[in-house]
């Protein structure tokens, strides 16, 4: 059972004096908590809600030299996570009710952070079959997101087909957008940088053609459509576009394309090679402002571990793939609050309230009286540098090694439990 608390001297998102009061793991009132509550002085401290990723690569079950739910858990929480949604390019793949159910129920035994598993669209992620999602909503996940993510699901008529599905029961097909014959064999963003370096080329139109269809299915079956780790200015566009039509679509981009460019790639260094790739500077300010805008209505880590020996090999050769979730905060601060272009409070909407709506992850997104505690409490005037002994990942993929970040998460509780301190 957790404890009563009462956190005086902190501050909200928005730079005003906030106390928070925690009774029986929900948020209460101030004035109504007992004179038994232990009080915390957070003076220094802002308290946020607890960020929600809709896009965690947990790699369990099967692939657990990479990744477990226990570690991806441990990530989470020290980067101010309080809600994941595990992938389905597990092996087996989660395209059942019995493995995410698995899943689910991994997260609920180490008591973290909350997991939820995200259902494959199809069988296999073969893109042929539709998968059991009806009976994955049924199960005890209650799975909500449906996604091939890795894969795009490129069959015109299967795609409709899945929008309809889940309309019946209000879930979200989730689109990994990549036309599969536009990117065979490629290796980077297709430009100048790539004609220099001899690396084929992975074309912008091979995403946006992959948008522009399914807006247009979604525009004709009226379902729940999210696009995963948007990348592109042209991208950005296409939904600035649905939105503005009434299409019912939301979208997500990452930390590191709103901060590294495919000039990275120069190095031949694999860590900065990732599905989809770094694009260019004018890319990177095409989703900044998406993002301000609202075009771009969540940033989500798309935390990708791989173990030592599928990223230290040549670039040809090395799997595609960053870690990101202890960065994320970090990492969109940098490029969105310090540079100017938003303010805390609205970062947070995009990392937590945004998400929680999306994933419909009751009890997360929200300090609101009556609400379970899951909050994080960050120090925005410290500093920290990305470390290898640090990271709490099984894998140590991360392309900011060695960089100085801005903001601290010095803490984050679970419905009112502390699940990571420092």
């Amino acid at each position: 059972m957790s404890r009563n608390l009462l956190f005086k001297n902190l501050k909200s998102a928005a730079g005003k004096p906030l106390e928070l009061a925690i009774a029986n793991g929900r948020f209460t009132n101030v004035d109504g908590l007992s004179q038994t509550a232990e009080i915390i002085d957070g003076k220094g401290l802002t308290a946020i809600p607890g960020l929600v990723d809709l896009h965690t690569h947990l790699r369990e079950p099967g692939k657990e030299d990479a990744e477990t739910v226990l570690s991806g858990s441990k990530a989470a929480v020290a980067g101010g996570f309080t809600a994941i949604s595990a992938m389905p390019n597990t092996s087996p793949i989660a395209d059942t009710a019995g493995v995410v159910e698995q899943v689910f129920r991994l997260g609920k035994s180490h008591d973290l952070c909350d997991v939820f598993p995200i259902g494959a669209v199809t069988l296999g992620q073969q893109g042929k079959i539709l998968s059991e999602m009806g009976a994955m909503h049924s199960s005890e996940a209650k799975v909500r997101i449906f996604s091939d993510d890795g894969h795009c699901v490129w069959d015109s008529l299967v795609m409709r087909r899945a929008l309809e599905y889940v309309k019946a029961f209000g879930g979200v097909i989730a689109q990994h957008a990549q036309d599969p014959r536009l990117t065979q064999g490629s290796q980077m963003n297709e430009g100048e940088i790539s004609a220099a370096l001899g690396l084929k080329g992975w074309p912008a139109a091979a995403e946006e053609s992959i948008i522009a269809r399914d807006l247009l299915l979604n525009q004709h079956v009226g379902s729940r459509l999210h696009i995963c780790h948007l990348t592109t200015a042209g991208g950005v566009e296409l939904v600035r576009w649905a939105k503005k039509r009434g299409i019912q679509v939301t979208a997500e981009v990452t930390p590191h394309h709103l901060l590294l460019t495919d000039d990275l790639a120069r190095s031949y260094d694999p860590v900065y090679k990732v599905n989809p790739p770094l694009r260019t500077e004018a890319d990177v300010m095409a989703l900044r402002e998406g993002v301000v805008d609202g075009t771009i209505d969540v940033i989500a880590t798309d935390h990708a571990p791989h173990p030592a020996e599928d990223k230290d090999c040549e670039w040809a050769a090395a799997a595609f793939g960053m870690i990101g979730l202890e960065t994320a905060l970090s990492v969109s601060y940098k490029a969105l609050v310090e540079s100017g272009l938003m303010k805390l409070e609205e970062l947070v909407e995009r990392m937590s309230g945004a998400p929680a709506r999306i994933g419909r992850y009751e009890g997360h997104g929200s300090l609101s009286i009556g609400n379970e505690a899951n909050f994080t409490l960050i120090d925005t005037d410290a500093n920290w540098r990305v470390e290898t002994l640090g990271i709490r990942s099984k894998s140590k993929n991360s392309p900011y090694l060695g960089m100085e970040l801005p903001v601290t998460v010095r803490h984050t509780f679970l419905r009112g439990k502390e699940v990571f301190s420092q």
